[in-house]
């Protein structure tokens, strides 16, 4: 799940309604075409948020990750209504499950998995007995996200491209929630100039 969320920036219900069909390794290509989700406190099966659909490079080491994840359990059938609570039923192969076999549920997800692994990593404080973790949204599993795009910023990825990855309808909100990720211009700009000016300097031949 983290591989998939650090590494393909997929949202934590993108990651918990990805399946089988939705891995092309030959091509290299995550299709997010689903999440799971809630609908009046039942498990669904729905389009990723804002019904926008989307492909999503898949890196070598996410790939083998995966693979490994598959070899070791297996995708299991699972079935869930479309949409809505009562919406016609839907059977996916899907990727990760929970210990007895069906779907993740998110909210033990965060408080048994995630945040007992922020508290090992000295993230968030160790919970008292018979109390809950402390609160930490902005460590939260959509943090992976953050860090996707950081790394695609970083890297002289567009604001466009990377919009299109995170499923953004609107490049515009990409800009505003990442552009103070975006590496400082000065230093490209100062050697774009200069190797224009060295490259325009007459060629001097010794005598």
């Amino acid at each position: 799940m983290v591989d998939l969320g650090g590494g393909c920036g997929l949202r934590q219900g993108e990651i918990l309604g990805i399946a089988v069909d939705a891995i092309d390794f030959a091509s290299g290509t995550l299709h997010v075409v689903r999440q799971l989700k809630l609908s009046r406190s039942k498990p669904v099966f729905a389009p990723p948020k804002g019904g926008k659909l989307r492909d999503v490079p898949l890196p070598g080491p996410v790939a083998d990750a995966l693979r490994d994840h598959m070899k070791r359990f297996p995708p299991v059938e699972i079935t869930l209504p479309w949409k809505v609570a009562d919406g016609p039923p839907v059977t996916k192969q899907l990727i990760f499950t929970g210990p007895r076999g069906g779907h993740v549920w998110r909210t033990s997800l965060n408080e048994e998995v995630w945040k007992r692994a922020l508290a090992s990593a000295g993230v968030i404080p160790e919970r008292k007995p018979g109390e809950s973790y402390a609160e930490s949204r902005e460590n939260g599993m959509h943090a992976l996200r953050h860090f996707y795009a950081s790394v695609l910023l970083d890297a002289g990825e567009n604001i466009k491209a990377l919009a299109e990855y995170l499923g953004h309808s609107d490049p515009g909100l990409t800009l505003r929630v990442y552009a103070h990720l975006m590496p400082s211009s000065q230093e490209r700009t100062r050697k774009a100039v200069a190797s224009i000016f060295e490259a325009a300097k007459p060629t001097r031949h010794g005598g």
